[in-house]
């Protein structure tokens, strides 16, 4: 049962990265791409967190906390840059 729910989970978060890719492509102003790609950050650690739990593995929440680190310091980083024009002052 525990599979069946895994699965129907990996559907949706999956369905979920689609979706916001799409916003990315058609996103019509700079923050709306910038939150598009933060919210892909967040399907891709579900994923693989889901993929943990359906396989059985511990490396996977390991990846998933190193993704998580570099997806936040690449959103802020990458919000300095549209905001002032340079990443370090």
């Amino acid at each position: 049962m525990i599979d069946i729910a895994l699965y129907i989970a990996l559907g949706a978060v999956g369905l979920a990265q689609l979706l916001a890719m799409a916003r990315l492509v058609i996103g019509p102003h700079v923050g709306d791409r910038i939150l598009a790609l933060d919210t892909m950050v967040i399907n891709a650690i579900g994923l693989i967190i889901l993929m943990g739990i359906l396989w059985g593995t511990q490396i996977y929440f390991e990846s998933a906390m190193i993704i998580a680190m570099l997806g936040f310091v690449s959103t802020v980083a990458l919000a300095r840059f549209v905001l002032r024009g340079d990443i370090i002052e």
